[in-house]
């Protein structure tokens, strides 16, 4: 946004193959997205990942128990709020809580991750978000992190096609993600 020619941000959230789409007919200049552009798109776009990250664990004061076993076995039977079945994440972390024997009961499915955190917030569950952003999410919505793993990895990109790639603020985005990797 500290681009010397002012730009205009238009932001739209969706599925992913919807938006490459629209990338594809350069409605859009930029996608982000939680996982690299699928190679069955024959789209002439690159992928470029912006920031890879564990994820961190989160829960209402309500919900934390004193004495609780540790992080994470103490996920077996307490209520969880999940990403939904598109986020690339979702797979992960059912992975890794399958790994571990660990059950949950999931007490919703969110597509959108701040309204996740606002049912998080309110108590219905613990949820989760990317590590980097864990102080955010305590001071925004009072909660208090509970554990956090890196064997569960959040990844972002920036996917843009040939002909947008060379648009400023494409580049500046590009430029500035290769400081977090």
């Amino acid at each position: 946004m500290s681009l010397l020619e002012p730009i205009k941000m238009i932001c739209r959230e969706g599925k992913l193959e919807s938006l490459l789409g629209e990338l594809a007919i350069h409605r859009l200049d930029l996608v982000l997205s939680d996982r690299p552009m699928p190679s069955e798109f024959d789209i002439k776009g690159r992928s470029h990942e912006l920031l890879e990250c564990g994820l961190s664990f989160f829960a209402a004061p309500s919900l934390v128990q004193p004495h609780e076993q540790m992080f994470p076995h103490h996920l077996s039977n307490a209520p969880l709020l999940v990403p939904g079945e598109d986020s690339a994440v979702r797979k992960r972390l059912m992975s890794w809580l399958n790994t571990l024997r660990i059950q949950p009961q999931i007490v919703g499915e969110f597509d959108d991750s701040a309204l996740m955190r606002a049912f998080g917030q309110a108590g219905v569950g613990i949820f989760c978000a990317p590590s980097i952003i864990a102080d955010e999410v305590i001071t925004q919505h009072n909660v208090i992190k509970i554990g956090d793993t890196d064997q569960v990895v959040e990844r972002f990109y920036a996917i843009s096609v040939e002909r947008r790639a060379n648009h400023p603020a494409v580049m500046a985005i590009n430029m500035a993600s290769s400081k977090f990797i």
